[in-house]
């Protein structure tokens, strides 16, 4: 059985194999050592290791203003779904992000830009040295160079999505053929990239399997290009043509809805049969390859005190997960009743957690006191929390390694684990499929699909753990663990939507249920044309819990996109700055 596709680790091999050393009148004529030389590149194996190169840049390497892997800090930290944490004064270009105040010298927008080109240009490389590969003495057989020119072409597509995601207009960086004789640095922003994305993306539809290169988990696939474009399609409102691509997916049969919903979150079941492309984690005992978010998102207290207490949920999120009591959810967030939590309240005082009827999913999602945190014991509230009062009293569950699989994690404490990142699998496929279906007022299709996830979540373990202690002051903590730890309730819609309002909200409240905290929350409000409501009413309703967000304001279009890094206009003339931010 093949291991994980390991990135930093096949790559540093295969640049160490490239290092030539010389001791004689003939280092003149040679490339210097610890350099990947280009003659030695100018092969299948050299084409190959670059492609390796390429794909280690997914995971990025600004782990606040950066990581265009799971876009935890543009896509739900900017959005209604979860706060910065930690503590008021750390890590203040983020808090200019919720607060919506960025200026183009906030260091977070130098970051984002640069780990997304970083990406097209080892993209770029690739497709450089494969064409003078296959124009050399050695070419590598045609079927492999169309494949692997296909997987570079999705991943250049990739980089600039992640690009166009958070500023508004984009260069387009193609190799210097491609751009014919144009240099890189000279490539204007003067729309938001789509036709490049679209192009790329469908050469790799063309030319790409439907199982990844040697059937290594992580390589891009045929499918894999295909969500990526029905992704990019849907924010352009193109809904007939990503209908076709959704289809296209759901109908290959090559995918299915896991059994139990965790198992999209858990290690030891990745590269499961939901998935359609998982970005790769591995640790070992001298390396690892982790999501950047991973270790700044886990508690800073408590008995799996590992991370920085970055990244907590807010009270909006929680209260999303309330269920009615046939187990369906409040859609109109005015009905939803306030659900008990602890903030202000000391992990010695008395505190009883909700008792309301929830939708299981919220405790694989939120780190709350009086419920299991995945193995590690019971959440004790504030004394497991960094600073209650700026950050709230949750925290984040779905990129911190279960207890049990603790021994897997090789390299240092596990603050960067082992855990993959789902970027798309089939629950995205068929929400995406619903929202084309009540375009077309295929109301019946749009229930029927959303139904398949909300089935699945019926179906799902839940966390287990009944804590009767409601102080948490030294004495023994009382725990049934033949008992679910809340009231837990989730069912498929049994009746019709009454109409295409009601189907589109709820849609959206099912991506909030499935994906929070995953990075959609703030795109898919923008590309859904409610961000400014929503956001606002979120500002209204959050200074209610906490004072961070009073006298912060969103305003669209300023903010639905943020600037230009002004150092990156200062070196390259020919981009400009988004004109809602001059």
């Amino acid at each position: 059985m093949k291991n994980k596709f390991n990135i930093i680790l096949i790559a540093a091999l295969l640049c160490c194999s490239f290092i030539q050393f010389s001791c004689n009148d003939e280092y003149l004529t040679k490339e210097p050592p610890g350099v990947a030389a280009g003659s030695v590149l100018l092969s299948q194996s050299g084409a190959e290791a670059l492609l390796v190169g390429a794909y280690s840049t997914l995971q990025g390497v600004g782990r606040f203003g950066g990581d265009p892997a799971t876009d935890w800090t543009y896509g739900s930290g900017a959005s209604d779904e979860a706060y910065k944490g930690s503590s008021a004064g750390d890590q203040t270009n983020y808090n200019a992000v919720e607060r919506f105040e960025c200026l183009p010298s906030n260091a977070y927008m130098a970051e984002r830009w640069r780990d997304c080109y970083n990406g097209v240009a080892r993209a770029n490389q690739v497709l450089v040295f494969l064409k003078a590969t296959q124009a050399g003495s050695t070419p590598m057989p045609d079927a492999r160079a169309k494949t692997l020119e296909a997987e570079a072409k999705f991943l250049r597509a990739w980089f600039h999505f992640k690009a166009n995601m958070v500023f508004r207009n984009i260069p387009y960086v193609k190799t210097p053929d491609e751009l014919s004789g144009m240099k890189p640095e000279e490539v204007p922003n003067t729309d938001a990239g789509w036709a490049g994305i679209e192009a790329d993306l469908q050469f790799a539809i063309d030319n790409l399997g439907a199982t990844p290169n040697n059937n290594e988990p992580g390589r891009a696939t045929k499918y894999a290009a295909m969500a990526v474009k029905a992704n990019a399609l849907l924010h352009q409102k193109k809904y007939a043509d990503a209908k076709t691509l959704l289809d296209g997916i759901i109908n290959s049969g090559k995918y299915s809805l896991v059994a139990n919903y965790y198992d999209n979150y858990n290690e030891t079941t990745e590269n499961n049969k939901e998935s359609i492309f998982e970005i790769q984690a591995q640790t070992t005992g001298t390396n690892q390859s982790a999501m950047l978010l991973a270790g700044p998102t886990m508690h800073q207290a408590g008995p799996a005190a590992i991370g920085w207490g970055f990244y907590q949920p807010s009270e909006v999120l929680f209260e999303s997960f309330q269920v009615t009591p046939e187990g369906l959810p409040v859609l109109d967030i005015d009905k939803r009743e306030p659900l008990a939590n602890d903030m202000k309240v000391l992990s010695n005082a008395e505190f009883h957690p909700t008792d309301h009827l929830l939708d299981p999913r919220v405790d694989w999602t939120i780190s709350r006191r009086g419920i299991d945190y995945l193995g590690w014991g019971i959440c004790a509230g504030s004394a497991w929390i960094r600073e209650q009062a700026n950050g709230g009293p949750y925290m984040t569950k779905k990129f911190m390694h279960l207890y049990a699989n603790r021994g897997l994690q090789t390299n240092g404490s596990g603050f960067d684990n082992n855990r993959n990142f789902r970027a798309y699998r089939l629950a995205h496929i068929l929400l995406m499929r619903a929202e084309c279906a009540i375009q077309d007022n295929d109301l019946e299709l749009a229930r029927t699909l959303i139904n398949q996830i909300r089935t699945r979540a019926k179906g799902s373990q839940v966390v287990m753990g009944l804590c009767s202690t409601y102080k948490f002051d030294g004495s023994p903590v009382v725990v049934d663990y033949t008992k679910p730890a809340a009231n837990y309730k989730v069912e498929p819609y049994a009746a019709p939507f009454a109409s295409k309002e009601e189907a589109t909200k709820a849609v959206q409240m099912e991506w909030t249920l499935e994906f929070a905290t995953e990075g959609w929350r703030f795109f898919n409000l923008r590309r859904w044309g409610n961000i400014s409501t929503v956001l606002n009413d979120y500002i209204a309703r959050d200074t209610k819990f906490r004072t961070f967000l009073t006298g912060a304001k969103f305003v669209s279009p300023k903010n639905e996109y943020w600037p230009v890094p002004q150092a990156q206009l200062d070196i390259q003339k020919s981009l400009a700055q988004d004109p809602n931010h001059k």
